[in-house]
């Protein structure tokens, strides 16, 4: 490899790892609100950029436009039409006539319209000019996608607003998986190992299960609060949660089959806008479905969870539900995986590597199959650290809970391959 090779390389490498490392503040950003937002790009690179940020889930509320132009382009366009709440502007203007050039503009653009150059000169000075001049932001090309965001959420999104809380999706790669028993045990583990208040919504209107795991009847739950999105708000959600333990709260599902459960693509979003303004840590319990809603809760989630199995189903399964919300969240981490009832007696299994391979993730924890653990758990209406707090399989919803959170765990060693994380290799 040539010096020439050798030095392009290392600055790709430094340029990905600086993205990398600039994609990670987008963690807890908070969703921008429901604005218009008309770029204006000039380079192919930030209409690159652009159409990234429309497809990340932060952005689900905005109304973006991409117009390949400039200056002149973008005075043309709002001279017979309304400016957005928003114009993002690229522009190769030199320092001396960048003012000069946004005249047209400034001319034709609401008093209450921000706007935000994107140029190529990293001139101090002019940059005071602008700001002096009421442009909200200037950035200097290169620039990435959390530039662009961020510059968005410093405009638009209240610094000193109540941080939200991050919401965590569990789904089954297939029925019957044991989803809905990992998610409970998940958030009533988040709960009780860091004193965190963890409000778990099970989503399962008809058939939901996480009443009769914590041994819970209560009269409402999630299903007077999707049907009434009109009427909520913190206090009237606050009226539908069921204490399960100290520190975990229960929106809990009817489970009854008195209606059809038929809702829209965002029905669930206003439930879980005000759940995570209500709790540090939310837990999602999904059924297995492949529906509009159900994709809304997913691709909208911080975190999402797989359940599976190790059998060929649950692999075909795992595999295009993996493929899909990569997809849908390219600008998030890959949903994580968790191998569930793993060496049940005389059931021929796909072997750990064999399972991983072709999905190209690596499970963050595998759980043995024990039916008299579990089945003590279930039929007592407790949690798995309750029945057997010293249990291995305690153990592992333990690091699962640190996992999700983005809490350091350090694993304790054992014998045997099939309790705590996986190390494959």
């Amino acid at each position: 490899m040539s010096t020439v090779d050798y030095e392009i390389k290392n600055t790709s490498e430094l340029r990905h790892a600086e993205e990398a490392m600039r994609m990670g503040e987008l963690e807890n950003m908070r969703p921008l609100p429901r604005i218009s937002v008309h770029a204006f790009c000039e380079s192919e690179e930030l209409q690159r950029v652009m159409e990234r940020c429309a497809n990340d889930r932060r952005m689900s509320k905005v109304s973006l436009r991409i117009t390949s132009g400039g200056t002149a382009a973008a005075a043309n366009m709002f001279s017979g039409a309304p400016t957005p709440n928003l114009i993002i502007l690229e522009t190769r203007a030199n320092p001396a006539s960048l003012l000069a050039e946004l005249a047209p503009l400034a001319a034709v653009c609401d008093p209450s319209t921000k706007v935000v150059i994107v140029g190529y000169h990293n001139d101090i000075g002019l940059y005071r000019d602008l700001i002096r001049n009421g442009i909200s932001e200037y950035i200097v090309q290169p620039v990435a996608m959390p530039d662009i965001m961020g510059a968005m959420a410093a405009i638009f999104v209240d610094p000193e607003a109540e941080p939200l809380g991050r919401s965590i999706a569990f789904i089954g790669a297939k029925g019957g998986v044991g989803a809905s028993t990992v998610a409970h045990n998940c958030a009533f583990g988040i709960s009780n190992l860091f004193s965190t208040e963890t409000i778990l919504a099970d989503l399962d209107l008809p058939y939901g299960t996480a009443n009769i795991d914590f041994d819970q009847d209560p009269a409402q739950g999630i299903a007077e609060a999707v049907f009434a999105p009109e009427r909520l708000d913190e206090v009237f959600l606050d009226r539908l949660l069921t204490k399960c333990s100290e520190h975990l709260s229960l929106l809990a599902a009817p489970s009854l089959l008195d209606r059809a459960y038929d809702f829209e693509g965002h029905a669930f979003q206003p439930v879980m806008d005000v759940l995570q303004r209500s709790a540090p840590v939310t837990v999602l319990d999904v059924p297995h479905a492949w529906s509009d809603w159900t994709r809304s809760v997913l691709s909208n989630a911080d975190e999402v969870v797989i359940c599976a199995v190790p059998d060929l189903a649950n692999l075909r399964n795992a595999k295009n539900m993996l493929d899909a919300l990569r997809k849908m969240r390219p600008n998030d981490k890959v949903p994580h995986l968790i191998l569930n009832q793993v060496g049940m007696p005389k059931r021929p299994e796909i072997s750990v590597s064999d399972f991983c391979e072709p999905l190209e993730v690596e499970p963050i924890a595998i759980i043995p199959f024990d039916i008299g653990l579990f089945g003590s758990a279930a039929n007592s209406g407790r949690m798995i650290s309750e029945v057997d707090p010293k249990s291995p399989t305690s153990e592992t919803f333990s690091q699962i809970s640190h996992i999700v959170t983005g809490r350091v765990a350090i694993r304790k060693s054992r014998k045997g391959g099939l309790l705590g994380l996986l190390k494959r290799k």
